[in-house]
């Protein structure tokens, strides 16, 4: 029994070969932008490209309309993009939370990515979603897991939450109900260290990408639909 336990143990206890990641900081602070596609990123996309059938009609995303375009395609009328100051392609500004300016039943897709860990008010911002969204209308949504803390340097935003899948999925469930919201966890240990060190997605094997671990959420995606009889 005692050698079963030694043999589980290992590498045995101080034998852990660290190697290049026994140090105190990252080996990129970038998320990993300057070595590659950073690792969320890698998750982000994968997520999209298998929901792309509901980037379609009107679609809004946050802050840019990249993904509407790379994922959309023809598929998409019109493009908008909503932001919370003036800036490039904006076509909406609106805080999201609030919802004042966003029209109603408006749009057939909202994509927002690694935003809602931006915003205090979650519920209100979950709301104006539904609010927003024509009845069959989709929300694509991810979230940060297992990340770094980062905040604009020029203070006009921060993180507010970390969350799981279990907080995600309430949380929507709430808003949108039971039976509209799919939510699911992305990544495993190894996906976790290499993505807090900055370490790029190619640097990993599709398999080892690819393995999930529900103990280590390193990123959440979620699919919300707005039903499209009386809620």
């Amino acid at each position: 029994m005692r050698m079963l336990t030694v043999l589980r143990r290992w590498p045995r206890r101080g034998r852990v070969p660290w190697g290049g990641l026994r140090r105190l900081s990252p080996i990129s602070r970038d998320w990993g932008f300057d070595r590659g596609q950073p690792i969320d990123r890698y998750y982000i996309e994968r997520f999209l490209a298998a929901q792309a059938s509901a980037i379609q009609g009107h679609v809004l995303e946050i802050d840019t309309d990249t993904y509407t375009r790379a994922f959309g395609g023809d598929r998409v009328k019109q493009a908008h993009v909503l932001r919370l100051s003036p800036g490039p392609g904006a076509t909406i500004v609106a805080d999201l939370s609030d919802g004042t300016g966003i029209p109603s039943d408006a749009f057939d897709c909202v994509i927002a990515t690694q935003t809602l860990q931006l915003i205090f008010d979650v519920h209100r911002a979950l709301k104006t979603l539904h609010r927003i969204l024509r009845p069959g209308g989709v929300a694509l949504l991810t979230v940060p897991g297992l990340s770094k803390m980062t905040s604009d340097p020029a203070g006009r935003w921060q993180y507010q939450w970390g969350f799981t899948s279990a907080s995600l999925r309430r949380s929507l469930r709430e808003v949108f109900g039971d039976s509209e919201v799919e939510v699911e966890s992305r990544g495993n240990v190894l996906a976790a260290v290499a993505f807090l060190h900055g370490v790029a997605a190619e640097e990993l094997s599709t398999e080892e990408l690819e393995y999930r671990d529900p103990e280590y959420e390193v990123l959440l995606v979620a699919r919300a639909r707005k039903p499209e009889g009386p809620t």
